[in-house]
């Protein structure tokens, strides 16, 4: 018996070292990832470089020690680039932090109440339409970043200058030069998973930003490198002047547009990525209260808010990763990194990093995804559509209030089935039996419908007990027409009709 409780606690030990080995493993691959992605979202965001990895630093540490998705790895994301980007130029550098903060607070506070398990409500098709949105403003945006030219506000905007930059880009050697080194980047991005032994050796995220830098150093061209002035310069704490924003209007959408797309790609993210492992499944309240914990610190930092980012989270598992120490150890690598090699941040071209969200950008769009979608669900499709529209014409917040309000009314349509059973009697009344669920949106059809029972001389007899719902404005309007057209021969019969 003392045998085989001995046997028992090595395996047990066994069991820790080997995924004390995978975990260690599999941190340092999604350190390789984070480092370039980062900067890059920094860069996009119009921030210092540091400040992205300050937050993927809060979101390997201080998020992956908290309950809620063991392999999920938190960080800055592309998803809120552009949402970021227009913040900064429309509050400031210094309010970025009271936004954040206060975007963290809302997390926790909708964590406490449960509110996480909601967000599986969300249309796929407008999360979707909401990314491919963001992928087109993204991509539109780091074009101009290729060439080195300073992009133009709005989507429409970017969308609208692209000939113009394209002209400009011709007539300029370093421009070209620029975009050279950019398309180059973002070929290898393309390219390098198709080299398997490379791709074990080094995430292509890595590889390509190492590759131009080489390049670019070696031939010694023309093109920007990023600025770095170090962690702690970077590093601004909100001020009382920022939190007395917080009455603006436009600050307070800022906040809760932050809080919900932030919140909604964390939790699509941590349904994805428990498909991809067998481990526990993710607590979607307690990891809504992580992630608040994670925008709270960034906030209070002055750093980029973070969500749970699919590509991170999915090399973490497919690198091998069991427990949350690896996302913790990425962290921790990333912190290292940045006090010892800050230097490492300054040779690393622009157009590098540009490249590097493009990739990022169209993967953000579900190309692949829409004739298939087309095909069996056409609703989906136009809300996707329009949300993708509406946010390239309006913004990020509204451009998903729009989709939402789209999907709701498609879902309200599809959801009143309603139709019109007829009997001739001998004595030529009509009875018409009404059933299913009807509403405002389908009372136009129905009463064509009933329109085309009347015929002159008869009855009309219209039973409505079976509707299983009928709206006050249905139910008044086929009351009404029953009133109005039963003649002296007929009778008329409503029904009680049941409201939901």
């Amino acid at each position: 018996m003392q045998k085989s409780r001995f046997s028992h606690v090595r395996n047990t030990v066994s069991v820790s070292r080997g995924d004390l080995r995978a975990d260690f493993t599999a941190s340092l691959v999604v350190f390789l990832i984070a480092v370039p992605l980062s900067v890059g979202i920094a860069v996009a965001s119009g921030v210092p470089v540091e400040l992205g990895l300050v937050t993927g630093i809060v979101g390997g540490i201080l998020t992956g020690l908290l309950p809620g998705s063991s392999l999920q790895v938190s960080g800055p994301a592309a998803g809120l680039t552009v949402l970021v980007y227009e913040a900064v130029r429309a509050y400031g550098l210094e309010v970025l932090g009271v936004i954040v903060l206060a975007a963290g607070l809302l997390q926790v506070a909708m964590g406490v109440l449960r509110l996480g398990r909601w967000f599986r409500a969300i249309s796929v098709a407008v999360v979707q339409g909401m990314l491919a949105g963001i992928g087109v403003v993204l991509i539109a945006g780091q074009l101009y970043a290729l060439a080195g030219a300073d992009a133009p506000a709005g989507g429409l905007a970017k969308l609208g200058g692209l000939l113009g930059l394209v002209v400009d880009t011709v007539r300029s050697p370093e421009a070209l030069t620029a975009v050279a080194v950019g398309v180059g980047t973002t070929a290898v991005l393309v390219l390098w998973p198709h080299w398997r032994r490379g791709a074990l050796v080094l995430p292509a995220p890595l590889a390509a930003v190492a590759l131009a830098t080489v390049v670019v150093g070696t031939l010694s061209l023309p093109v920007t490198r990023v600025e770095v002035h170090g962690l702690l310069d970077a590093v601004q704490p909100p001020s009382g002047g920022g939190f007395a924003r917080l009455a603006e209007f436009g600050v307070l959408g800022t906040v809760l547009a932050f809080a919900l797309i932030a919140s909604a790609e964390t939790l699509f993210s941590a349904a994805a990525v428990d498909r991809l492992h067998e481990g526990p499944r993710t607590d979607y309240d307690k990891e809504l209260i992580a992630q608040g914990a994670g925008n709270t610190v960034c906030g209070a930092l002055g750093a980029l808010p973070m969500t749970a980012v699919i590509v991170r989270s999915a090399a973490n598992v497919q690198a091998g990763a069991r427990t949350k120490a690896s996302r913790v150890l990425h962290g921790v690598w990333m912190l290292v990194f940045t006090a010892l090699l800050p230097w490492a941040l300054g040779i690393i071209p622009v157009a590098a990093l540009a490249g590097v969200l493009v990739h990022a950008g169209w993967k953000l769009i579900p190309g692949r995804e829409l004739v298939p979608l087309w095909r069996d669900h056409r609703g989906e499709v136009v809300v996707l559509l329009a949300t993708t529209g509406s946010i390239v014409a309006t913004n990020l917040f509204e451009g998903v209030l729009i989709g939402l309000l789209l999907a709701v009314a498609k879902a309200a349509w599809e959801s009143s089935h309603v139709h019109v059973e007829t009997v001739a009697t001998a004595d030529g009344v009509v009875r018409a039996r009404v059933l299913g669920n009807a509403n405002f949106l389908r009372l136009p059809k129905l009463l064509d419908e009933l329109e085309a029972l009347r015929r002159p001389g008869h009855g009309v007899e219209l039973d409505l007990a079976g509707l299983r719902h009928a709206d006050h404005a249905c139910r008044a309007a086929l009351v009404a027409w029953a009133e109005r057209h039963a003649e002296v021969k007929g009778t008329v019969s409503t029904g009680p009709p049941v409201e939901a």
